[in-house]
């Protein structure tokens, strides 16, 4: 039985982080900017020419350090699991995402988009199983300061933004709609998901 637990939460983990990347190029692509934590990426990845899932790699190698130090129980294997599945589906998505000419119909795929990553990001988040590098730092934060994960992710969001810009990364709406809509996307996933999770792991 436990066998079995272990092997449905590495299915959600896998699953939850394969639609997030898909989310998150859906997003970076449609031409209106990068997701918050992408600028970080992108002014990484052009400071010292790697790709944008190899600074994704280093990005949560840092938030990684900073949760085992500030709340260990964030982390798990499922973390590390992941975060190489997302690096690497990011950068293989990527080729095969293409957008028309229409504005209108680029600017919804990308509200897709992040509803998509929002979605992935809550499902690995629920199997409880080591969040991504990403989450686990925000709900490190939230679980020891008894914050609302809204508040927390708009907050972290802006910071990745500012550093991001300073290094190249590129802003736009796209920016600026994640860091309005991600932590309410975020919670309300996590609230809709968790007790079907729960019940189904259990």
């Amino acid at each position: 039985m436990i066998y079995k637990k272990q092997m449905l939460k590495i299915l959600m983990v896998v699953i939850g982080t394969a639609v997030a990347a898909l989310g998150m190029d859906m997003a970076i692509y449609a031409g209106f900017g990068s997701v918050t934590l992408a600028v970080l990426w992108q002014g990484i990845a052009q400071s010292v020419n790697i790709t944008i899932g190899q600074a994704s790699l280093i990005i949560a190698a840092a938030m990684v350090l900073f949760c085992l130090f500030y709340d260990r129980s964030q982390i798990h294997i499922g973390t590390i699991l992941y975060q190489v599945i997302y690096s690497l589906c990011i950068d293989w998505f990527a080729p095969y995402i293409q957008y028309g000419s229409s504005k209108m119909i680029n600017f919804l795929l990308m509200i897709l988009g992040l509803v998509i990553f929002s979605l992935g990001s809550a499902l690995y988040s629920v199997a409880d199983f080591g969040k991504g590098s990403y989450e686990a730092l925000t709900f490190a934060i939230v679980n020891k300061n008894k914050f609302s994960i809204q508040k927390v992710r708009i907050v972290l969001d802006i910071l990745c933004v500012l550093v991001g810009v300073l290094l190249g990364g590129k802003v736009g709406l796209c920016t600026v709609t994640t860091i309005l809509l991600s932590g309410v996307l975020l919670q309300q996933f996590v609230k809709l998901l968790k007790p079907t999770v729960n019940k189904i792991v259990n």
